[in-house]
């Protein structure tokens, strides 16, 4: 770097400090194009120290001035990422959608904590620009689907940069209710934890069927029939497991396999809100396939998770850590803990078995019907 452009800003503060005490607005927008030309020119080669420097000339720059002038900043300092951050950060907070929009939706000098920040105290406007971000954080997502519109959450399911956690799919799961463009966009994402994407999928079969009742009133008595097999096929597709949920239920095959799996280990899962191994671990404790544990673990009800867990012969304090995973994971209304306590005391284990039968037949039957067409 040139000893001229090195001390380039220096240079600048004695114009800086005029055009603060006696400069116009226009005079005052004329030397932040200045400034903002030097610091593009040179930006490969400043230090940080420098950057810093211009950090303080622009804070001094921006203020009292009109928005347009704003808005060009905003528009030339977002996509250079090492930008002066201070500077960012203040046009990322303007309340003016034009001078923030840029710099929330381009600029890598804003980090998660400053974008949950925003999007905690801004407007739609401004959680619409975060959601357009090449990379988004499962915490920003949770931040943008718990406070954003329809347009936010629509927005942020269509980027393919952006994560999600369990419990923003959860809270996805549950707003796509009726809305048949974001339950789509939801079930398409490779993430999707399987108990959710089961879940949605249940959802989504009640608007399948009412569009196939709609186009083919004649076929309307065998319409439930198509939507349940469909249903199944969806199930049992390869796509519709996870790589997290393979994960989940090798590394339970592999405790359950060597001894270690046992009614502790069950709990520490269901406690961690880990359905994927809380759920195989059901499977494996009661003997069953991990499909049918899972249909039961997602029923809306808790009647499921106590016959499976019955038939494993958990205690209470097991079951009550699992019901209250799913209380977590679902985020709808608390389960009645202590009506589920007398049921589960009452509950005999031959009724447990035998209930689990059933399930056992209404999980073939289907497999069965198809087999003989």
């Amino acid at each position: 770097m040139s000893s001229k452009s090195a001390t380039a800003p220096l240079s600048l503060l004695d114009e800086l400090q005029t055009t603060l005490a006696h400069g116009t607005v226009a005079r005052r927008v004329e030397t932040l194009r200045r400034v903002t030309d030097l610091f593009i020119d040179g930006v490969v080669d400043y230090s940080d120290e420098q950057v810093g420097l211009f950090d303080d000339v622009f804070q001094c720059l921006i203020v009292h001035i009109e928005t347009s002038a704003k808005t060009l900043l905003a528009n030339r300092l977002a996509p250079i990422d090492t930008a002066p951050p201070l500077t960012i950060r203040a046009l990322a907070f303007d309340d003016v959608i034009e001078v923030a929009g840029p710099v929330l939706s381009q600029s890598v000098r804003l980090d998660d904590k400053t974008l949950i920040e925003n999007a905690r105290s801004k407007s739609q406007a401004h959680l619409m620009a975060i959601s357009t971000r090449k990379i988004l954080s499962g915490a920003v997502t949770d931040v943008l689907v718990q406070r954003g519109n329809d347009e936010v959450v629509q927005s942020t399911v269509n980027n393919p940069g952006a994560e999600f956690t369990e419990r923003g799919f959860t809270r996805l799961v549950n707003r796509a209710e009726g809305d048949d463009n974001l339950t789509t966009c939801i079930g398409l994402r490779p993430t999707i934890p399987r108990h959710l994407y089961l879940k949605l999928l249940a959802k989504a079969s009640d608007t399948v069927r009412q569009r196939l009742e709609a186009a083919n009133p004649q076929l309307a008595a065998q319409v439930p029939t198509a939507v349940k097999e469909a249903t199944r096929r969806a199930r049992s597709a390869p796509s519709a497991v996870t790589k997290n949920t393979e994960i989940a239920h090798a590394l339970v095959k592999s405790l359950y396999q060597d001894g270690r799996l046992d009614e502790f280990q069950l709990a520490s899962f269901a406690e961690a809100g880990k359905f994927d191994e809380a759920n195989a671990s059901v499977a494996a404790l009661a003997n069953v396939p991990v499909t049918i544990a899972e249909n039961m673990m997602i029923e809306t009800r808790a009647e499921g998770v106590m016959i499976l867990a019955k038939v494993a012969n958990l205690s209470w304090s097991t079951v009550r850590a699992i019901i209250n995973m799913r209380d977590e994971l679902s985020g709808g209304e608390s389960t009645d803990i202590a009506a589920c306590k007398d049921t589960y005391e009452r509950l005999r284990p031959s009724t447990a078995q035998q209930v689990l039968r059933f399930h056992r037949m209404q999980q073939n039957a289907p497999a069965t019907a198809a087999a003989k067409t």
